[in-house]
């Protein structure tokens, strides 16, 4: 290309670009433009404040409150107070406790003193009334009462030794049964499985080898007298005395039943209470004087 065909294209090029300089210009500023401009402007910055409005009352975004800590505290009063927080309750599980009332919150989700949003959702675990059932260890491994003890103990059940029993052929405190609300339950009866509630009181017949212990003497039909003598020459403690209206005098009064009951081979501990009860009428059930009851 020649430098005058140059030449001429860029004076062409220059006057082409001022004339549309100059009708873009004269178009941004018209009118029409500026209008539709502010318009378009001021629809988006309408749409973006009530995007904005809506947020914040949807999510009440920059409010929080404190939850308060249920923990303790019985469902009812949890209720009324979340009621008045505007908080909504629900109860994801339930546990019975020994010794807890039913309806206490133990745990709670979001956690005590977090900031929520005002209407969140708290998740209880509260006490139950009704306790777990639990079965029964069986004495598979060793028959020793301490060891089984502790075995019923982490079940939350609580063990008692029921009567003990003089075998010189076992070591002391082997369990030979055991009883739940005065049945009993053997070892057969623990291998198919035996289930109580859980914080029963599981009573236990052990073993005894002699030292120490002493067979339970009978005192029913004895004088109160008679009776006292009795147990403290077997070197056991007169515990709990009860009499019934015809007594007038304890020293003559007649022994109708005593506890722990006397039966074949039995034996306690030196130093345990036996309990009676007293009448001041002779049961109609006991020997004639001289005669062995």
């Amino acid at each position: 290309m020649s430098d005058n065909a140059l030449r001429r294209y860029l004076e062409a090029f220059r006057a082409s670009a001022r004339k549309w300089g100059r009708e873009a210009w004269a178009f941004l500023t018209s009118m029409f433009f500026l209008k539709n401009f502010a318009a378009m402007v001021g629809v988006v910055v309408l749409l973006g404040f009530f995007t904005f409005y809506w947020l914040t009352c949807y999510t009440r975004l920059g409010e929080s409150v404190q939850v308060p800590d249920f923990t303790g505290m019985p469902l009812d009063e949890v209720r009324e107070l979340a009621k008045a927080r505007h908080f909504e309750l629900v109860i994801t599980d339930s546990v019975f406790i020994v010794g807890k009332e039913p309806g206490i919150v133990l745990e709670q989700n979001p956690t005590p003193l977090s900031r929520v949003k005002e209407g969140r959702t708290i998740y209880l675990t509260v006490t139950k009334s009704e306790p777990d059932m639990v079965q029964l260890p069986t004495l598979a491994g060793s028959y020793d009462y301490n060891q089984y003890a502790r075995k019923l103990k982490r079940l939350y059940l609580k063990p008692r030794v029921k009567e003990r029993v003089f075998d010189p052929k076992q070591e002391s405190n082997t369990i030979l049964y055991l009883f739940y609300n005065g049945e009993k339950i053997t070892e057969e009866d623990l291998k198919q499985g035996v289930k109580v509630p859980m914080g029963s009181e599981i009573e236990v017949v052990v073993t005894e080898r002699g030292a120490n212990t002493v067979e339970i003497p009978n005192v029913v039909c004895m004088t109160f007298e008679e009776a006292a003598f009795t147990l403290t020459s077997a070197n056991l403690v007169l515990g709990r005395i009860e009499e019934d209206d015809t007594v007038f005098d304890r020293l003559t009064a007649y022994v109708v039943r005593q506890q722990p009951a006397p039966s074949p081979g039995a034996r306690i501990q030196m130093g345990e209470r036996v309990d009676i009860w007293l009448s001041q009428e002779r049961p109609a059930q006991c020997p004639e004087e001289g005669e062995e009851y």
